[in-house]
């Protein structure tokens, strides 16, 4: 069982410093199943591959166990693939042979351990029961580029066709933690199986590892079933607490904003001009099928409904409690059904690469990019510019200059507690064309509400088209 990694960042030997190995002597380590090996095969300034070599020995772990010998014993338990194929024993083997890099300590190189870099790793035969289109399901929504190639049963024998078994190529620029931490949970994910038993303690073991990412993965109902080996009573704890978790917040946030904002910006019907403004965006464009990321309580998505010129349209938003109260504002379970099938409420996070975005004619991001802090706000940007990538893009938040106009909000206060930023002008303009430059948009700039000659209009939208 082989899993190599690499860098290519400079000096790429600092590798061993995140890992707590050094490259210049291979270690081994006993886990009790069998031995992990650490070396490294390629080491220069330019690129430094570490592998974790994993022998396991199936012979030793069934007479390990209780129980008579002999006749009582399957073939199966000396005769498997778990010497050869990634698998839970994997899953501990980088949990007690990385323990520092996956928490994402380093000593020597701590500014390294925190920064993203880039990073490949390769797995010489994964198990994946699910196919290949699972596997992209579970990676490339965290962000990574995968190769994959699937192992025939045998090659002499073509007609007997595939096995399960693919060589796994994964590239991303990440943390090291982060990459490690995605391994460990999503091995055993993929190979549906475990070789030790799964207790309570495996819910909190999942909800540590999964902190950060797994709440908001499409694939998050999947995975959490089969990392605890499909018990129900397990499973279900698990996802209460990823839910109990998220929706406090996002109902604090819908709260807050609606408290906040709304009583800024009613006086003068912001919110009423901006759904105005990005429909208009919208029609002009000629889109037929739209995304409305962040779509919150379905404000726009009630205007998109007015017009037929829009034939699919879909909301999507991280918190349960929005799309509820979306679907109740859209009277979705009343709705006849020629019009009920034009519009679909869905679950997930701009953070992540989410296949059921792309192929799109338009998508409008109203009063979202705010919400977001630097890495998240770097997420959101590939994943809809580069990824999921419509033809139009329709982009609103505060014109921060104008939070003078406002009265009863202090100077250099946000109009939203949850706000990490508020723009000027030139800073909204900067940002938008990096996106154009970056990823082949070019943006127009557009006003929203009642322009002041001093410092501008309350909204400010970029229209992004390719």
């Amino acid at each position: 069982m082989l899993l190599t990694i690499t860098a290519s960042f400079s000096p790429a030997t600092d590798l061993g410093y995140l890992l707590h190995k050094n490259p210049s002597r291979a270690q081994s380590t006993d886990l009790g199943f069998g031995k992990a090996h650490v070396f490294y095969p390629e080491v220069n300034a330019e690129r430094c591959t570490v592998a974790l070599l994993l022998e396991v020995d199936p012979i030793g772990l069934v007479r390990g166990r209780n129980g008579p010998a002999g006749a009582d014993r399957k073939l199966e338990e000396y005769v498997n693939d778990r010497p050869y194929a990634a698998s839970s024993f994997l899953s501990v083997a980088i949990a007690r042979v990385f323990a520092s890099a996956m928490a994402g300590t380093s000593k020597e190189r701590p500014e390294l351990a925190a920064q993203e870099l880039p990073l490949e790793a390769h797995l010489a035969a994964l198990p994946c029961h699910g196919g290949e289109g699972l596997l992209r399901r579970l990676f490339e929504p965290l962000g990574y580029r995968l190769d994959a190639t699937q192992a025939p049963l045998d090659r002499s024998h073509p007609e007997w066709g595939m096995s399960p078994y693919f060589s796994v190529t994964l590239r991303a620029n990440r943390r090291l933690a982060d990459l490690l931490t995605h391994l460990y949970v999503l091995v055993p994910v993929l190979d549906d199986d475990k070789h030790y038993w799964v207790g309570d303690d495996e819910v909190e073991k999942l909800l540590r590892r999964g902190a950060g990412w797994l709440d908001s993965h499409p694939e998050r109902d999947l995975i959490v079933r089969r990392y605890l080996r499909h018990q129900t009573s397990l499973a279900r704890a698990a996802l209460e607490r990823l839910t109990a978790e998220e929706e406090p917040e996002a109902d604090t946030l819908e709260t807050e904003h609606a408290v906040e904002e709304q009583r800024l910006e009613s006086r003068i019907r912001l919110g009423e001009q901006r759904i105005d403004a990005v429909l208009a965006m919208l029609k002009q464009s000629g889109a037929q099928r739209v995304l409305d990321l962040g779509c919150g309580e379905g404000h726009l998505l009630a205007a998109l409904l007015k017009e037929k010129l829009f034939h699919e349209i879909v909301g999507m938003d991280i918190s349960h409690r929005s799309l509820e109260r979306a679907s109740d504002r859209l009277r979705l379970e009343r709705m006849p059904e020629r019009q009920r099938e034009r519009v679909r409420l869905i679950h997930g996070s701009l953070m992540y690469r989410d296949r059921r975005l792309e192929g799109y004619d338009a998508a409008a991001l109203v009063e979202v990019i705010e919400h977001l802090d630097p890495p998240r706000l770097r997420a959101m940007e590939r994943n809809v510019f580069e990824f999921a990538r419509p033809r139009t893009v329709v982009v609103t938040t505060p014109n921060s200059e104008y939070n003078v106009r406002f009265e009863g909000l202090p100077a250099g206060r946000l109009r939203h507690r949850d706000h990490r930023f508020e723009w000027t002008r030139a800073e909204f303009e900067r940002w938008a064309q990096d996106i154009g430059e970056r990823f082949g948009y070019e943006p127009r700039f557009l006003p929203v509400g009642n322009e002041d000659a001093a410092v501008g209009a309350p909204t400010q939208m970029a229209v992004f088209g390719r």
